[in-house]
């Protein structure tokens, strides 16, 4: 009873004592209802869109649960000196919200295979494995056999459009791979990563599925070290052994891929020099891997030498959107979750602005009427956000309200991680530590060398065709379900019936009042419904 009183009397205090900056408008109660009328209003003259869509620009961000959307909204806001809860991120905007659920067949918490198959493949799944049902065992090739299912990239690809992929990770990771990949383990990145008994039962490697299993027009990402045979010297670090190829197959899947693209134009890049010179207008074909592993963190990367994740979008969508029967593209924020991982907040909320920021430039490049956005997590990370600090305190800062040790903490923690320090019985004193740095590690309550995955549910975010389709709350699976009805790929293709094109011209007789055969001729628009009526007189 007496902590429970002593923390009642330092929040009383805090509220006592505490600067408010709330500006004027806000202390005043017609600022907020104004504020509400506004957005209601909008609610209201909202239309459905129900076009079928041409384009599907999908944005994944990687373990961006809620309590990541908040806090990255927060610093977005204060990067720009604001102080940050009021702020408004690109993906704020998407009028359609839901909800989905995010445990695999085997495990209440999932990890980043499982849930791209479900939200890909619309099927959900075992751990660790990808592209694969789950009567699949995770590492074991035989069950892979007949148990394979296909992404929504491949039923766009057989609807004649365009596909790609763009990743902050390695192109062969658990996000990218769940778009062209079938593999009883997600770690199989090249075939020095699987078992013998594995390749012996015929399983191939995800890498050399990246170039065979579908045809895609845009790889973006890293992962060179995986593409080529063992002892090649990377093109970047020459000297670092790490990040030699690894294949013991003896293939250079670069240049494999090369040869398949003969009488295209196809690009191979490395590094921004040459990614820059790509001409999106001339291009059919694009592979970028600029890290022999995971690209650099946003908070590391040198933009002279490496591009963001807005530049690899935009390239993306130029090259793609030539297509006149449009393009699917997955735009994954995948080390978002990485930084989580390694209790780092502040690099994965700096990804995950940038990953706003990407799908701000999404929008730009694309038009409403015709592109379905949908922004989405797979799953979520143990971050929680507490402790009452006051409005437009730092995001990466210490809560005024200290713990009943008598120590500080920050506004952002973890349930688990590599930040749980006990020394001499207490935690680590904080009070001199510059917790907004890229390096710090928030503490947490339970060690472990990385965080786990959490199991709520996540954020599923919409605009554009058929947009009101995502809401509620439903199984992760749906989603890719949803996203094929609206493009009219895949199985269900109810919404494009009655709107195959029906005959060209029809043409009715009548006389008119002065005996001459009027002739009436309904010449219908391909792609809608409307129709344009010409009267022609024909003389008798």
């Amino acid at each position: 009873m007496a902590s429970t009183r002593r923390s009642f009397l330092a929040l009383f205090l805090l509220v006592v004592l505490g600067s408010s900056i709330a500006t004027v408008e806000e202390e005043n109660s017609e600022f907020w209802r104004s504020q509400a009328r506004k957005t209601l209003q909008a609610a209201l003259d909202r239309k459905l869109n129900t076009n079928v869509a041409k384009n599907i620009l999908f944005f994944l961000g990687d373990g961006m649960g809620l309590t990541t959307l908040t806090a990255a909204r927060i610093l977005k806001g204060q990067l720009e000196n604001q102080p940050g809860e009021e702020t408004v991120m690109t993906m704020d905007t998407f009028p359609n919200v839901g909800l989905a659920k995010t445990y695999s067949v085997d495990f209440q918490v999932a990890d980043s295979a499982a849930t791209a198959t479900a939200y890909l493949c619309g099927v959900k799944t075992n751990l660790n494995i990808v592209g694969v049902n789950a009567a699949g065992r995770n590492g074991v090739c035989r069950t892979q056999k007949g148990n394979e299912v296909t992404s929504i990239l491949k039923w766009a690809k057989d609807a004649g459009k365009s596909v790609g992929i763009v990743t902050t990770t390695r192109v062969q990771h658990a996000t990218p791979a769940g778009s062209y990949a079938h593999s009883a383990s997600r770690t199989w990145y090249s075939d020095a990563d699987m078992p013998d008994s594995a390749k012996t039962d015929g399983c191939t490697d995800i890498s050399f599925q990246l170039i065979n299993n579908t045809d895609i027009d845009v790889i973006i990402g890293g992962g060179r070290k995986y593409m080529t045979p063992t002892g090649t010297k990377d093109p970047e670090y020459p000297t670092d052994y790490f990040s030699n190829g690894e294949r013991k197959d003896g293939r250079d899947l670069i240049k494999e891929w090369q040869n398949l693209k003969t009488g295209k134009v196809a690009h191979y890049v490395w590094n921004k020099a040459d990614f820059d010179a790509v001409d999106p207008e001339t291009t059919d074909y694009l592979m970028a891997l600029f890290e022999p592993g995971d690209l650099r963190y946003e908070e590391e990367r040198d933009p002279s030498t490496d591009p963001s994740i807005i530049e690899t979008t935009e390239k993306a969508i130029r090259i793609l959107q030539k297509n006149p029967k449009g393009f699917f593209l997955l735009v994954e924020g995948g080390r978002i979750d990485q930084a989580h991982h390694a209790g780092r907040a502040s690099m994965a909320l700096h990804e995950a602005v940038a990953f706003d920021r990407a799908i701000a430039k999404g929008l730009e490049l694309t038009e409403e009427h015709e592109t379905l956005t949908v922004v989405m997590a797979d799953h979520s990370q143990p971050l929680t956000f507490n402790g009452f600090p006051f409005r437009g305190n730092s995001i990466l800062g210490k809560s005024p309200l200290w713990a009943s040790d008598m120590l500080p903490y920050t506004t952002l923690m973890y349930g688990n991680g590599p930040g749980h320090k006990i020394v001499n019985g207490a935690r680590p004193d904080i009070r001199n530590v510059d917790t907004k740095s890229k390096d710090y590690i928030q503490q947490a309550a339970v060690p472990v060398d990385t965080t786990t995955h959490s199991g709520e549910d996540v954020a599923v975010l919409a605009r554009g065709p058929m947009a009101h389709l995502f809401q509620g709350v439903n199984e992760q699976n749906y989603i890719a379900h949803a996203m094929g009805y609206a493009a009219c790929v895949g199985a269900d293709l109810r919404h494009c019936e009655g709107q195959t094109t029906p005959p060209l011209v029809h043409i009715t007789l009548e006389y008119n009042k002065n005996g001459a055969r009027a002739v009436s001729a309904s010449a219908a628009l391909l792609g809608n419904f409307l129709s344009v009526l010409l009267a022609i007189t024909v003389l008798m």
